[in-house]
């Protein structure tokens, strides 16, 4: 029989949440261009909207693992500020730079660094998803649309000339009797996929255990809606040959935007559902799984006040601060 390890001895729950808050307070006040730029994003530009749903996402999450978490206990962790100190050099290189995915990257990272020292390497272990999945809250993707444009194309080129319409197609230009077609950058499908590949992330975490099932979940969370997307621009095509261009166009962007990719989703959870092998809840370590795992008993090390914690948390913040000025 296997003898449980012992857990840390919990502090208050409320004070230590206090404590998250006021160090997330700091490193936000620090990093607030970056936050800001990020919430443009999210909110004006289309592409990135999905991410709206990662913050309410991530709560969720980790309210599913209260009880795992309460019962791991909290307990500094001073080599957490190693990962927040880390962070912070990240961000102010990204804005030394000029590069706002480095420098929005590493204000993500800050903030998993001060939970993970304030809240202890078994908290960070028992929300280890949650904390990765933020990484989502970084807008990127529009460095493949370019590839994403031709993809589509092809596949709409290849279906219109199956199709037995007259075409001549070079790159993403498309001319048929009905008129030339260009496959646009909205018209890439970028912003589904990255969409797609964030709602798959979240089901291969918390409805799989198989690697190999998550593997072709996720796959098929990349293939499936670019194949889609280049079945969209050849039905546009195609239908633009009997009713006009403009006509066409009105109607792909209504089906796009509110009927096609829906249908597409619900086709892709669908045929998963029936290899989900457990709910939610059961997703991530147990607070005993995480207790017996090597690593923990080799890095953990003696509690850190959190006082002290947070204390040196503050002092990075400021430090970074005044580096950021003299830079």
């Amino acid at each position: 029989m296997q003898r449980d390890l012992p857990l840390p001895r919990t502090a208050g729950r409320s004070a230590r949440g206090v404590m998250l808050a006021i160090a997330w307070a700091a490193l936000f006040a620090l990093t607030f261009a970056e936050w800001r730029a990020m919430a443009h994003q999210w909110w004006d530009i289309d592409t990135y909207s999905h991410i709206l749903l990662v913050p309410p996402i991530i709560a969720w999450l980790v309210w599913i693992r209260r009880d795992e978490l309460a019962r791991a206990g909290a307990a500094g962790w001073w080599p957490g500020l190693g990962w927040l100190v880390f962070g912070l050099v990240l961000w102010l290189v990204g804005r030394s730079l000029d590069i706002n995915t480095i420098g929005q990257g590493g204000a993500v990272v800050a903030m998993q660094g001060a939970v993970l020292a304030l809240f202890g390497l078994r908290a960070a272990l028992i929300l280890a998803f949650p904390l990765v999945y933020g990484f989502l809250m970084v807008p990127i993707g529009g460095e493949i649309i370019p590839q994403l444009q031709m993809i589509t194309a092809q596949i709409a080129s290849a279906l219109t000339r199956l199709s037995g319409i007259e075409m001549v197609a070079q790159g993403i230009h498309i001319d048929t009797p009905a008129g030339l077609f260009i496959v646009a950058e909205e018209c890439a499908g970028v912003k589904f996929l990255i969409a797609m590949l964030a709602l798959g992330l979240l089901v291969a975490h918390t409805c799989f255990t198989s690697w190999n099932r998550r593997a072709w979940f996720l796959l098929a969370c990349v293939v499936v809606p670019v194949i889609a997307n280049g079945i969209r621009a050849w039905a546009t095509i195609f239908l633009a040959q009997y009713v006009g261009a403009e006509a066409a166009g009105g109607f792909d962007h209504l089906v796009y935007g509110w009927l096609f990719f829906g249908i597409v989703i619900a086709l892709v959870l669908g045929v998963a559902w029936r290899w989900f092998e457990r709910e939610p809840e059961d997703a991530g370590w147990t607070a005993d799984e995480v207790a017996a795992l090597p690593l923990v008993a080799r890095w953990e090390g003696r509690a850190g006040n959190p006082a002290l914690v947070l204390g040196a948390i503050l002092l990075a913040a400021g430090s970074f601060a005044v580096l950021a000025q003299l830079g």
